[in-house]
């Protein structure tokens, strides 16, 4: 296929040229994966600026998303490429390709760094925001060959998805430290103070008066933001909160685990050895059942059940996609549903997009990324909420993205006085902080 770049993409892919270090924060649907490629072919084989390349990506992407794009378009065409994803076996056999590009997903960074000779001079992170914790293994094996790399790339929609504080840790990587700091703690002390904490213990930190902006500052010069809505023409999108009320034994026993750490249904023990283990099982009860201690899965109610039934309903015979996040969700709505059908394989997904799934089950985790689903449906109907920002978006632009024909539809079932609605409220929280950072890095580029 020719390809014909708008305005936006060729500006975009002109900053990656002209930035060794560069952050590229677009969201969904604006091209980010061909963008880069056309970059990266014109440094393999017209400047010859770099020789090889690491692509790292979600499994799935790196799988799917990123050959398929090599392969669609007619100018990428000349390009060699290996894809170093399941055994060992199969990736030992793509290393030894010593292909212009090796895309492997980010699970294998570590094995990667630490097995093999570590021959690329340009990485390119295909969502960024997975390196936000310095203490992940892969982060720690990225940082050990950074410095052999002449050129690198950071792609995300999501860049600060539980806060600034994410920052540190991407662009610590982007550009070694230069321009947020080589140290987290000084990072934290120039522009953080503690907020909430006990006695010594600090649980969290926000921002100094003014540091946001000086955050932006700093990293302006090797960053750019795109938002769609500025570029494209997409459908509208409806966001509706459906609310499901439990009936007082059930609300007896949700308040109980809430004051307690232990409840008890049906016989079986439910308890939360700490506050993480609460919040997940407070949501699980939300939703209408909970894990006891043995792993079973414990009912409680159908509240959420019968407003998924209502909402399928009334969507008149069109698709619905529904988003699970615990695996008895997954379980209920089938028995409720016998027909939904979870999607997981490329034929799932092709099934989906054809019309011949009447009612889709995702799990944000793992179709969070890469996943076009728009000529599916345009009705998402969250049965059970995340707290994560970058997932939720991420899930929600499967569906409202370019070639999305009809307004998109998003309905959040919400448990009434609930843990569900603190979720709601911390996601909009989380969004105007990083709705903040695209707005002050955004491209100075016109509308096309």
């Amino acid at each position: 296929m020719k390809y014909t770049p708008h305005a936006y993409q060729r500006y975009a892919a002109q900053f990656i040229l002209d930035h060794p270090a560069a952050a590229i924060f677009l969201d969904c649907g604006l091209g980010k994966t061909v963008i880069t490629l056309t970059a990266i072919r014109e440094l393999l084989h017209d400047s010859f600026a770099v020789r090889r390349v690491l692509i790292i990506a979600p499994l799935r992407v790196a799988r799917d998303t990123w050959p398929s794009e090599i392969r669609k378009w007619d100018h990428l065409s000349d390009l060699t490429y290996a894809v170093a994803v399941g055994n060992t076996a199969k990736r030992l056999a793509a290393l030894r390709q010593k292909a212009e590009i090796t895309i492997i997903n980010r699970e294998n960074v570590d094995w990667l760094v630490k097995n093999n000779t570590f021959d690329f001079d340009m990485i390119i992170i295909d969502e960024l925001s997975a390196f936000k914790s310095h203490r992940t293994r892969r982060f720690k094996a990225l940082m050990k060959v950074r410095p052999m790399v002449s050129r690198i790339v950071g792609l995300t929609g999501t860049p600060s998805s539980n806060g600034l504080m994410d920052l540190w840790a991407e662009f610590r990587l982007l550009d070694m430290g230069k321009r947020l700091g080589r140290f987290l703690t000084h990072y934290r002390e120039r522009y953080f103070l503690p907020d909430k904490r006990n006695a010594q213990m600090v649980f969290t930190y926000k921002p100094r008066p003014g540091a946001e902006e000086k955050i932006y500052e700093a990293i302006g010069d090797i960053t750019i933001s795109m938002k769609s809505g500025d570029y494209l023409e997409l459908p509208k999108c409806l966001t509706n909160v459906v609310r499901v009320e439990m009936n007082e034994r059930e609300r007896r026993i949700y308040e109980r685990l809430k004051k307690d750490m232990a409840a008890e249904i049906a016989g079986k023990e439910i308890d939360a050895m700490n506050a993480a283990a609460l919040s997940g099982k407070l949501l699980q009860m939300a939703a209408g059942a909970v894990y006891d201690g043995e792993g079973q899965a414990v009912r409680l109610h159908d509240r959420k059940l019968d407003a998924l039934e209502d909402l399928v309903e009334s969507a008149n015979g069109r698709p619905v996609l529904i988003a699970y996040w615990f695996r008895h969700d997954l379980e209920r709505i089938r028995k409720r549903f016998p027909g939904a059908r979870e999607l997981r394989q490329e034929a799932d997904i092709a099934d989906w997009n054809a019309g011949k799934i009447s009612i889709g089950l995702i799990h944000p985790a793992s179709a969070g990324h890469g996943l076009n689903l728009q000529d599916g449906g345009s009705m998402l109907i969250w049965f059970s909420l995340t707290w994560s920002l970058e997932l939720n978006q991420q899930t929600n632009a499967r569906l409202w993205r370019q070639g999305q024909k009809h307004t998109v539809t998003i309905h959040y079932l919400v448990m009434k006085d609930s843990i569900d609605e603190s979720v709601m409220a911390a996601l909009s929280r989380k969004d105007k902080v990083q709705e903040a950072l695209m707005a002050a890095v955004k491209a100075e580029l016109g509308k096309e």
